[in-house]
């Protein structure tokens, strides 16, 4: 996979440079890509942003730079066939502009956007390449959305002075969940939301802490009751902290029967 980001701020990005995600570049099973909008922009001061016509608080990112990166990040796939371009019409320029939707998702990093979730992290982690748009400020031009976006996506119902700590969560995400990132085969399958459930509690070494101890059951070396024991432990946390997810989970007879036993507990 190859994800390119556009950022204003590229130095922000030293996370990727530790654990998982270090390891899974080094293992090639990722290339990311740090692009400064600045470096794309034109004149001497390679201004990015400008106020909004009509008047308001803010400025907003403009269009050009941010064409204009795009349009030279798609070189390579416009030599591959995998992108439909033309020329400049009045320069030389090696780069193209863009005439049709481009072959791989070019996602927005915005609180408009529709709320990220494990199942879009699984959706983008079967795409070969990404391409994430770091906003700022009051945002973009709206023409980049209409003419260049294809995706736009929030981490949360608030609003961060950037784009770039959603584009590292999204990108953390994702990358943990390519087959050999996190080493152990279907690693990520467990995790919480990859199930439609939270995950249930973990016990490791010393199993007496405090008198605080390891359930038998954990110890006992019988890999059927502990499969059991972890997934009504999943059930009754989720139950606990969000019910609501419940609602969509794939449940089993036994799971429901479970779950009317919480119910009981509750009355």
């Amino acid at each position: 996979m190859i994800i390119d980001i556009l950022t204003l701020f590229p130095e922000m990005f030293g996370y990727f440079e530790h654990s998982i995600l270090r390891r899974a570049q080094e293992a090639g099973l990722v290339t990311i890509r740090l692009h400064n909008i600045r470096d794309y922009a034109t004149g001497k001061h390679r201004i990015t942003d400008a106020p909004p016509f009509g008047g308001g608080g803010g400025m907003v990112l403009k269009p050009e730079p941010i064409f204009a990166a795009v349009e030279a990040l798609v070189s390579e796939q416009v030599a591959s066939g995998k992108w439909q371009v033309a020329s400049h019409p009045l320069t030389s320029s090696p780069h193209h502009l863009i005439t049709s939707p481009p072959p791989h998702p070019v996602i927005l990093l915005t609180p408009q956007g529709r709320p990220f979730s494990q199942r879009i992290a699984q959706e983008l982690a079967q795409q070969e390449r990404l391409l994430l748009l770091c906003g700022r400020y009051e945002g973009v031009d709206e023409r980049v959305r209409q003419h260049l976006v294809t995706d736009e996506i929030s981490i949360g119902d608030y609003v961060l002075t950037g784009g770039e700590l959603a584009a590292m969560v999204l990108v953390d995400a994702v990358v943990r969940l390519l087959p050999g990132a996190l080493g152990a085969e279907g690693a990520a399958e467990t995790d919480s939301h990859a199930t439609g459930l939270l995950e249930g509690p973990h016990y490791t070494q010393p199993a007496s802490f405090r008198t605080w101890e390891v359930p038998d059951v954990l110890r006992s070396g019988h890999a059927a009751h502990i499969a059991r024991w972890r997934r009504q432990q999943a059930l009754r946390r989720t139950w606990e902290r969000r019910p609501d997810m419940l609602l969509t989970a794939e449940l089993t007879e036994e799971d429901k029967w479970f779950l009317m036993s919480l119910a009981e507990e509750g009355k």
